[in-house]
This record gives structure tokens, sequence and C-alpha cells, in this order.
């Protein structure tokens, strides 16, 4: 199947079939797990798929170097969706490997492609996104945070950034030039390279594939204007979408229903996981016989990308399943099992996350 270039897109909640024309059609290296030291649990089975530039990274860790890693909050919901743990389990990551780690809130996006006041965007910031992120597992003494309107530095960058843009190029990398579309993307390329404002460093942007237009005009517009002086051109990878849980979108907040929020209600979740679309065959007799269609099943895939930390424990319940000899019942039943113990530790981790906010890092 060709994915056309149109579902990559920040704003939109298309699901790609296949990555590894996204791969092609984009220009992307394939992300090998093997290059990077103790690779975490999504990069080991393949959710990462993608990246730019990686092996200035990875090179960076083995030789301890310096280099930062940076992600935005989008404060647009009073909630986030599993699928964003994806960013944060990456950011960690590379956190852990010596990264120096910023989180932006993306007020000024949110306020120009979104509508929601940069007041209010600062309020569900504080109260929620941010604390959320740290109940996710990252140390807030190892990350300095900031707010897109109180960060003049990321504004002048980003004015450099629209002086030398052209229509064309926008248009090329996200297929139409909305006013707040484009005051969100020039914004985001200053975000950026905010770690570099004072000396070039190589960074590394963790984000799902919808994400590419911004790293793409970011690339563009340091090739454009010879930067190897003053920016190292940035590197990124990507993960693949955690799916809706009916399989038609990305996981997305627009669709409640089939997508497990954070927080939830561990009974509201479960659910959802017995709705969820599987890979069983139409009669029991029929499954035991040939096994489920295990790349079809949103259950596996929830246990693959966020439920099971053990590699051997996911190979027994995918050869089970694959085989027949457990039913869409029992791994669903699983599913709920570890989707409830893993919202009851996040709600515990959340609240006590929220009486850190006050001694976090904000630079600007």
């Amino acid at each position: 199947m060709v994915v056309m270039i149109e579902v990559i897109d920040p704003w939109g909640s298309c699901l790609v079939e296949d990555y590894a024309c996204v791969v092609r059609d984009f220009g992307l290296e394939q992300f090998r797990a093997s290059a990077f030291p103790k690779p975490n649990r999504i990069m080991r089975r393949g959710v990462v798929f993608a990246g730019r530039d990686l092996q200035r990274i990875a090179e960076c860790i083995k030789n301890k170097k310096p280099f930062y890693a940076l992600t935005g909050i989008m404060p647009s919901s009073e909630k986030i969706h599993l699928g964003t743990r994806l960013v944060v389990d990456n950011l960690k990551y590379f956190q852990e490997h010596g990264a120096k780690t910023f989180i932006l809130v993306a007020d000024l996006e949110a306020a120009a492609a979104r509508g929601v006041p940069v007041a209010e965007a600062r309020k569900r910031a504080l109260e929620f996104h941010i604390p959320a992120y740290l109940a996710l597992g990252l140390d807030y003494r190892k990350t300095a945070f900031y707010f897109q309107s109180e960060n003049t530095t990321v504004i002048k960058l980003a004015f450099e950034a629209s002086q030398k843009i052209t229509l064309a190029e926008f248009k090329a990398a996200y297929g139409s030039a909305e006013p707040g579309r484009i005051m969100s993307a020039v914004t985001q390329i200053g975000d950026i390279l905010y770690p570099q404002a004072e000396k070039p460093l190589p960074g590394i942007i963790p984000v799902g594939i919808d994400q590419e237009p911004h790293i793409r005009l970011t690339r563009d517009y340091l090739n454009s204007i010879k930067s190897s002086k003053r920016f190292v051109q940035v590197s990124s990878i990507y993960h693949k979408f955690t799916p809706s849980l009916d399989g038609s979108l990305k996981m997305s907040k627009s669709k409640p229903e089939s997508c497990i929020e954070l927080p939830e209600d561990p009974k509201v979740a479960c659910k959802k996981i017995q709705r969820a679309l599987t890979g069983a065959r139409d009669t029991l007799e029929e499954h035991k016989r040939l096994g489920a269609i295990i790349e079809k099943d949103m259950v596996f895939e929830l246990l693959k990308q966020h439920l099971v930390e053990d590699d051997n424990e996911l190979k027994e319940i995918h050869d089970e399943y694959k085989s027949g000899r457990m039913s869409a019942g029992e791994i669903k039943q699983i599913a709920c099992e570890k989707m409830t113990a893993f919202l009851k530790d996040f709600d515990a981790k959340l609240e006590d996350s929220r009486s850190l906010v006050k001694d976090l890092q904000f630079v600007s």
C-alpha cells in the first residue's frame, strides 16, 4: 500500500499503514537498536522505526560527549492519551544516557493552532501535563522547562527562520499554509534550536512520525543558512503511533471511546479493551486451528508498546495467541489486569509529581 504524503500531519489523526513507505518516501534512516546501548522497550520491539542523523547521537552516548534531547507539551486538553508515553520513554532513554533534557510548553502553538488561551495552557501544563511527564519517568532534576510565550530566545530564533523560509517550502512540508500553522511551525524551529543558542551542540528530537514536517523544515532551514559554525544539524528519532483500539486511527483525544487516556478509571479502560479490535478468528474452533492474525490485534499492540516490559513474557503471549492456544478473551484479560496496575501506579505517581512542580527549573 502506498502511503500518501498528506497523512504525515502534526495536526491530523490518520494512521500510517506502511511505515516502510514512510521511510522510503521521506528519506529517513531505518532505526537499528543495536547502534544504541541498552535500547529501551520500544526501541527493541520496532516501535521506534526511523530517524535522521542517528549515528551522531550514538557516538555522543558512546564517547560521553554533550548533547541534548528536547520535546514539547501541547496543553490543548486536560488529559493526555497513552500514546504520549512513547515520547516520554525515548526522552527518558536519552536523559539516562547523558542528554541535557528540555521540555517546552507549546502555549503559543496551543493558542495559534488549537485556540487555547495562553493563560489556560499555562494552567493546564502546571497542574497536569508537566506532573504527568514526571509520573511517566522523567527526572525533574535533570530537565529544564520553559513556556514558549516567555522565552525571548525562542521567539528571536523563530523570527530569524521566518525570514528565510519560503511559502513554497512551507507548503511542501505541510501541504497547506494557514497563518496559525505558519506561526506554530516557525516557533517550533525556535524550540528545536533553543538549546544551541549559546553554542553549537548535537541534539535529538524524539517524536511521533506525525511531527516529521517540523523536523524537516528545521533541517532545511539549517541547510539553507549554511549553519555549520552556528548550529549542529539536528537529529530525530520516530516512533509508530499507538493505534486507536478500533484500529482506525492513531490514538487521539478526539476519539475518547477508543483511546486510553491518562488519567483513566481502570474500569473504563477495561471496558474499552473488551471492545477493542482483535485478530481472533470468527469462531473459537477456527481460532484454535488457525491462530490469531496478530498483526491486526490492537490488544496485543497495547501489550507490546506499553504493558509488558519483559521480552520473554511478550514472546510467550505472542506465541500462545498466534498458535490459537490463547483466545481473544484471555489476551484481553491479561491486558486489562496490566492496564489496571499501570493506571493505578500512574495515579499515585501523578499526585507525588504535582508536589514537585514548585522545584522545577524553568529557563527563558
